[in-house]
């Protein structure tokens, strides 16, 4: 609500309210011209992560992309700006979407998420705040438009503060701007990734200084979980054609090599390791 807030009352971009109700709620449409894109802001009823249906079907919106603007929580509530896919690599789904299931992705997407973030850096003062991408986690997972989650975290303190809103909502709308410029530039390295830890630090590395975009990335602590069919999900719901599977190495022990790499060899994709960019 911050966020939204903060994009709503911006003095830089106008969005103004609509006749559209959706989820019970008047939808924003921003009015600054962004390359011929449609942009419009919505709130639901429901928690992000639980959004099953978007219920289009009442409305005139009919989205090519999501971007979800988030609270992100965590153990040690680390003040931090985070960008990430949804999806489930095991057998459960106690956030949100179904057991090993992934959502549909963009790494486009993904990289401009997380690259508006970082240009950020040199126009605010929150300097405890880290800049981050998680791993693939969380609902929803059964929605047919590309999507990622821009989040604020990581406790109440910080989801309040004004500034972290402003800096959330003017990263969401250079999202939008920057996808296009990926797109037309057409020099992007796509991507998916395998092994390391929740916060993907050699993913991080790369995708924010190679022109290298990721959409799906499985921690080591999922490897066992993957399969032929959670692969095949990872190419075929990332929107751009992908380049290269890229194994973190060093974050990926000999028994998940064992069983990664002679899965990933069934598909016709390179395998690269992260220290190979």
């Amino acid at each position: 609500m911050n966020i939204r807030e903060k994009i709503l009352n911006s003095k830089v971009f106008n969005f103004e309210e609509t006749t559209i109700i959706w989820h019970g709620n008047p939808v924003f449409k921003l009015t600054n011209d962004l390359s011929d894109n449609e942009v419009f802001l919505g709130l639901t009823k429901e928690p992000l992560i639980l959004l099953n249906d978007l219920k289009l079907g009442s409305s005139d919106l009919k989205p090519d992309l999501l971007i979800f603007a988030s609270r992100h929580r965590s153990k040690t509530a680390r003040p931090a700006f985070l960008v990430h896919t949804t999806g489930n690599w095991g057998k459960s789904a106690d956030f949100g979407g179904e057991p090993q299931d992934l959502s549909q992705s963009s790494a486009l997407l993904h990289r401009a998420g997380f690259i508006s973030l970082t240009e950020q850096e040199s126009t605010h003062s929150l300097t405890e705040f880290s800049l981050d991408i998680e791993v693939t986690h969380h609902g929803p997972t059964i929605l047919d438009i590309p999507l990622i989650f821009m989040e604020l975290g990581s406790s109440r303190a910080e989801w309040k503060i004004d500034d972290a809103g402003v800096l959330l909502a003017n990263a969401i709308i250079s999202t939008i701007q920057k996808y296009n410029e990926y797109k037309e530039e057409g020099n992007q390295t796509v991507g998916l990734g395998f092994g390391g830890t929740h916060y993907a630090p050699n993913f991080h590395r790369l995708i924010r200084n190679k022109n290298l975009a990721m959409s799906f990335i499985c921690p080591k602590y999922y490897v066992q979980e993957l399969n032929k069919d959670l692969i095949t999900q990872m190419i075929e719901n990332t929107l751009e054609k992908v380049d290269y599977f890229i194994l973190d190495w060093k974050g990926t022990n000999s028994e998940d090599k064992k069983h990664i790499i002679p899965l990933l060899e069934e598909f016709s994709i390179p395998i690269k390791k992260t220290k190979e960019f």
